[in-house]
């Protein structure tokens, strides 16, 4: 299918700015510079109330309420924002995460995990994890049903999300119900087809990616972790069941695919859904692709399905 044509005008226009590549600059430019460009965005939908808090270690976390919600106990998502590791904060997931809030009916809670280079795997992963325990223990102040908790990312995020759905199937103090995998990184290799095809020109480039993994791993042989690459796990059966969403021109297009499958393959309950036509970073951009509008709404069926199928124990 060819590049939608939203896509291509959203394409031009950036590659008419000259903006620089993440992976030439010191991660503190890139840093700014990657908040810069998501504070573009248009007005923040609006919800019913967002609170901030923080882990015992300092980890701070946002929560969306979603409109039209009080203070009944609501199912949540635990969210952790993209940005290769190494880029991105609550404020650069403000509006993507407003809007599942209100697409779910559910509570979002965002994760401002520590970032690489300065904080490399599995550091950021366990972040993440202390996070979702976190919400879970204090359910109650957070006004969150503990009984019916998800994970979800994108990016980066996906990476993070299913490697913490990972790590509680391990562990009796966290029970997920669904994990939300928008365009995840699951493998530390370079060799599908869509880096090829999709390797420069599509925003998220070949090159960026080496480095992002670059300065997200002690060394390559972390990579080969599957809670570094969860496409290498021998052994998916146990986790929660997933939504898995990919972008035909981005190069994380066949892993994504393939971890889709790999999940479906290891007895899992997944939908795996393809937007041929966009480009990685689609939803985010949701203001100006009517395919990221489209994206977030099947999110959150998916979502409300998953707080509404599940027989909940006391």
């Amino acid at each position: 299918m060819p590049l939608d044509p939203q896509a291509r005008v959203y394409l031009d226009k950036m590659n008419a700015l000259q903006i620089p590549g993440f992976h030439t600059m010191a991660p503190p430019d890139a840093r700014r510079l990657f908040k810069a460009m998501r504070g573009l965005a248009a007005r923040p939908d609006p919800v019913a109330s967002t609170s901030d808090h923080q882990t015992a270690s300092g980890i701070a976390l946002r929560v969306y309420r979603p409109l039209g919600s009080g203070p009944e106990p609501l199912p949540a998502l635990v969210f952790f924002h993209g940005g290769g590791w190494v880029l991105g904060d609550i404020e650069t997931v403000e509006n993507l995460c407003r809007r599942l809030a209100n697409a779910s009916g559910g509570v979002v809670v965002s994760v401002d995990y520590r970032l690489a280079p300065e904080t490399k795997f599995p550091g950021p992963l366990n972040d993440c994890f202390e996070a979702t325990r976190h919400v879970i223990d204090q359910a109650e102040l957070l006004a969150i049903d503990r009984r019916r908790i998800a994970v979800g990312g994108d990016s980066a995020g996906g990476n993070l999300a299913t490697a913490v759905a990972m790590m509680a199937r391990e562990s009796t103090a966290i029970s997920l119900l669904f994990q939300l995998l928008i365009y995840p990184i699951t493998d530390f290799s370079f060799d599908r087809a869509s880096y090829s095809e999709n390797s420069e020109g599509y925003g998220l480039s070949r090159d960026m990616m080496i480095w992002y993994w670059d300065q997200y791993l002690e060394n390559h042989e972390d990579g080969r972790s599957p809670l570094a690459s969860p496409l290498r796990s021998n052994n998916l059966s146990g986790l929660p069941p997933a939504l898995v969403i990919t972008a035909g021109y981005d190069v994380l297009r066949d892993e994504g695919l393939a971890y889709a499958e790999r999940l479906g393959q290891d007895g899992i309950i997944v939908q795996a859904e393809h937007y041929p036509g966009m480009i990685h970073g689609f939803l985010q951009m949701a203001d100006s692709f009517d395919e990221g509008k489209r994206a977030i709404a099947d999110a959150g069926v998916a979502l409300r399905r998953a707080y509404t199928s599940t027989t909940l124990s006391v």
